[in-house]
């Protein structure tokens, strides 16, 4: 990952509703949610929630897919694996003691 798509990335989840957005459909993988569906659960009108779904896709973090009369949105895990991993690369300057426990709570998620 280039640093300009991790600032991309982090630039989207660095509002709040957007960062709630992303938590909501990785609760719901692998099968994502309507935008509709999203919009109500989190009490945002539908077309502020479309601006965030659009803001959320160009950050890598989120991925559409028609269905019928329905865009379901996911949340993109490669996307989220990418800017961990662009994030903690060189994490400890290569003690990889020292990240440990780091790796340990990341672990079990994946």
């Amino acid at each position: 990952m280039e640093s300009e798509s991790a600032i991309s990335a982090l630039g989207a989840l660095a509002q709040g509703t957007r960062l709630d957005v992303f938590r909501l459909l990785v609760r719901h993988e692998p099968d994502g949610l309507a935008a509709g569906e999203i919009a109500r659960q989190l009490d945002v009108p539908q077309n502020t929630m479309s601006a965030h779904l659009g803001i959320l896709a160009r950050g890598g973090l989120v991925r559409s897919e028609r269905h019928s009369r329905s865009i379901i949105y996911r949340a993109d895990l490669g996307g989220l694996r990418a800017l961990t991993l662009f994030l903690v690369k060189d994490c400890c300057a290569g003690n990889a003691e020292l990240c440990a426990p780091l790796i340990a709570e990341l672990t079990p998620c994946c």
